[in-house]
C-alpha cells in the first residue's frame, strides 16, 4: 500500500477554478484531459481486490483498456505478480493534418499469498477485469499443545 498525500490534483472538478487565466488550472485541466490516459500519468496503479474464503483466494484486478496479451501473471515463492506492459501507436491522417502519437507504459502489483495449489490456479480476463482463483492447499488444523505453567 502507498500513502498518497492529498494534493491539488486530487481535488474534484467541482472545486477547480473556471478562470481561463488561472495558469495552474489551465495546466491541470490539460494534463487531466481524457487524452492523457491514467495509464501514462501518476495514477497508473491498478485497483485490486483480494478475497479469501475457506477453499480459495480470489484476486480481481481492474484493467480497463488493456488487452489480454499485455498481461503477465506469475507465482514465484508464494508471491503473485500481475504485470502489464502497453505499447500503443495512433496514426490519423486527414486532409490538412497528420497526427501521430506513441505511448508506452508498464506497471505491476505483487502480493504474498501462501498455501496455494500452484497447478490448479486459474485466471480469466473479461470486460476489463482480471480474475485469478488460487485454490488453497488442504491443511489439517494444527494441534495445539497447551503447556501448563507451574
Amino acid at each position: 500500500m502507498y500513502l498518497i498525500p492529498y494534493g491539488r490534483r486530487n481535488r474534484g472538478l467541482a472545486s477547480r477554478s473556471k478562470d481561463i487565466f488561472n495558469i495552474d488550472s489551465l495546466f491541470d485541466n490539460f494534463f487531466n484531459d481524457s487524452f492523457m490516459s491514467p495509464w501514462f500519468m501518476g495514477d497508473s496503479q491498478m485497483r485490486v481486490d483480494v478475497k479469501e474464503n475457506d477453499k480459495e483466494y480470489i484476486v480481481e484486478a481492474d484493467l480497463p483498456g488493456v488487452n489480454k496479451e499485455d498481461i503477465n501473471i506469475e507465482l514465484n515463492n508464494d508471491r503473485l505478480t500481475i504485470a502489464v506492459e502497453r505499447n500503443e501507436e495512433v496514426n490519423v491522417e486527414k486532409e490538412n493534418y497528420i497526427r501521430r502519437e506513441r505511448r508506452s507504459g508498464s506497471f505491476c502489483r505483487s502480493f504474498y499469498i501462501e498455501n496455494v495449489v500452484e497447478d490448479q490456479i486459474s485466471a480469466k480476463f473479461e470486460n476489463g477485469v482480471l480474475s485469478i482463483v488460487l485454490p488453497k492447499k488442504d491443511q489439517t488444523p494444527k494441534k495445539r499443545n497447551r503447556i501448563e505453567i507451574k
